[in-house]
């Protein structure tokens, strides 16, 4: 959007907008506003609101903009307050109703008007989320060439990004990856104008991977936008891409940060989008199940039930907490019932499937633990997925143990492997601790050391429940299983920090601003510092760093 004014608080504004500023963007626009209405003042501190997390509040004003900038004859500016409402409609609201509003009143203000790049964003606006993919892909097409003939490289690599996203869909991954990966490489190199470009590829690309369940691919374009939001904040700004970010800070081991992404999330989408929101509480509740805090599991997937019936993801992570609970029947009659619901997913199939070799397992009837091992070769073979791949050699190595088969613990070894490669923490630890229990007796030594180092791995991690079982694992072999202080390795490096920090006597608003986090934030990892130490309050954890020499 243009922004044009002679104010100069105006001015400051317009400069602190561009460079990412948002804090000093919206008392810029916010001091316009106070003294005169002005759709540009209005339009940039819906940007900036918008920035810094306050989406319902940014909408406020983007709508505002839109009426001014009618008001002033202004176009182009309303076009693009339009175009803005109805993509934010959709990917923080899912409010499509409201965006297709938006968009209908923006192809009615363009009426017989020149095709251009406003036509391009209308198109691109429309076809973003669109069920028919067929359709959603020519749209995004004629965006594309609308882009390139009006030289729009903002409009380009978010079309590029976006109907590589409609082909993933569509099942021809190499192609659509082919043009996520053009689009996240030049809008990370600043072949944009506007830092919103950075968002929608970064969006586009997140949704994709979770599609193809390639969370590698994630992880590393993750990696790549670190600089960027280092200077700019986290592109990863839409409530859907928040919730799809923390599923894959969960996956790379970044507890902390995935927490705060998914409840960011659940912030974002608290009675404006039920969907999203229920999509928060069921990633969050997946993460507690992984750190072993069950009750805290228990009520995050009451909230999601409380409607009535869960959607299909939900029911995994119901699964995985009855399995968790030792209610192993119970979570293979749950995955049954819900297997031709997770069809069309194939991330969330393969995840229930290599749940159902576990509770099958538990349950001792290893002939339904290798059925089910079998058909997640199966759905791995017929995909693209190094993680699918991974999932189902780790599950043929677990049944093969269980089944008495020699070649068990190399299946496993190969797994563990994957897993490394892919740079997944919680599996590769998972992994160790399966081998460990596989290997014969002749190779005693070997597995000592891989339940040695699985114990470390769910230690870093936070993992408590499956640390506790590695640490079994060890005694039954006669080994000790711990060294250290007990509790202290159930600490994940960030809480580790504020331990040291709680040492030196600092408050929570001191600790958050010497982490660079929300107050709220930090307040939640002494919290759960206390939890896993056992500690009632701040004093007794100061003592037990120096005791322990955190």
């Amino acid at each position: 959007m243009t922004l044009m004014s002679d104010g100069s608080s105006f001015a400051a504004g317009k400069a602190a907008l561009e460079a990412g500023r948002w804090v000093e963007a919206r008392a810029a626009f916010e001091a316009v506003l106070a003294e005169r209405e002005s759709a540009e003042a209005a339009a940039g501190l819906g940007a900036a609101l918008w920035w810094l997390g306050e989406s319902a509040a940014g909408v406020t004003h983007g709508s505002r903009a839109y009426a001014l900038f009618r008001r002033d004859g202004d176009l182009a500016g309303a076009v693009q307050a339009a175009v803005w409402l109805g993509i934010t409609y959709k990917a923080d609201f899912a409010n499509f109703a409201a965006a297709n509003g938006w968009l209908g009143r923006a192809e009615r203000l363009l009426g017989d008007t020149a095709p251009g790049a406003l036509h391009g964003w209308v198109r691109v606006a429309r076809a973003y989320r669109m069920a028919d993919l067929d359709r959603a892909a020519a749209l995004t097409g004629e965006a594309a060439e609308l882009a390139r003939a009006a030289g729009d490289a903002d409009l380009e690599l978010t079309a590029l990004a976006q109907l590589g996203l409609i082909q993933v869909g569509q099942g021809q991954n190499a192609a659509g990856f082919a043009l996520i990966d053009e689009a996240m490489a030049a809008a990370l190199a600043g072949e944009r104008s506007s830092l919103d470009t950075v968002v929608y590829a970064c969006c586009d690309m997140l949704n994709a991977c979770e599609l193809a369940s390639d969370a590698e691919r994630a992880a590393q374009w993750c990696r790549v936008a670190d600089e960027f939001v280092d200077t700019y904040g986290c592109p990863f700004l839409y409530a859907e891409c928040r919730i799809l970010y923390g599923g894959v800070l969960s996956a790379k081991g970044r507890w902390d940060d995935a927490e705060e992404a998914l409840r960011t999330g659940l912030r974002i989408t608290e009675g404006t989008s039920p969907g999203l929101h229920t999509r928060a509480l069921t990633r969050l509740a997946g993460l507690r199940v992984r750190q072993g805090r069950l009750e805290d599991a228990g009520r995050l997937l009451d909230r999601v039930t409380e409607g009535g019936e869960e959607e299909a993801e939900a029911a995994v992570s119901i699964a995985a907490l009855m399995l968790a609970r030792g209610d192993a029947t119970g979570a293979s009659q749950r995955l049954l019932q819900r297997l031709a619901d997770l069809a069309e997913h194939r991330a969330h199939l393969g995840t229930a499937l290599d749940l159902l070799v576990d509770a099958h397992l538990a349950r001792g009837d290893t002939e339904a633990a290798h059925a089910a091992a079998a058909r997640l070769a199966a759905l791995a073979g017929a995909a693209d997925s190094p993680r699918l791949d991974a999932l189902a050699t780790a599950a043929g190595g677990r049944t093969g143990a269980a089944r008495g088969e020699a070649g068990a613990p190399l299946r496993i070894q190969e797994a563990l492997a994957a897993w490394t490669r892919l740079d997944l923490p919680f599996e590769a630890a998972r992994a160790r601790y399966d081998l460990g229990r596989a290997l014969p007796a002749s190779e005693r030594n070997a597995a000592i050391d891989h339940l040695r180092r699985s114990l470390d791995g769910f230690e870093q991690l936070g993992a408590a429940l499956d640390a506790d079982r590695a640490a079994a694992a060890l005694r039954a072999l006669g080994v000790p299983a711990r060294t250290g202080a007990r509790g202290a390795g159930l600490l994940t490096d960030r809480e580790r920090q504020v331990l040291a920090l709680l040492a030196e006597g600092l408050s929570n608003p001191e600790i958050a601003e010497r982490l660079h986090v929300s107050r709220k934030t930090a307040a939640h990892h002494v919290s759960h510092i206390l939890t896993k130490l056992g500690l009632r309050n701040r004093t007794e954890a100061a003592a037990y760093a120096a005791t322990a020499g955190t």
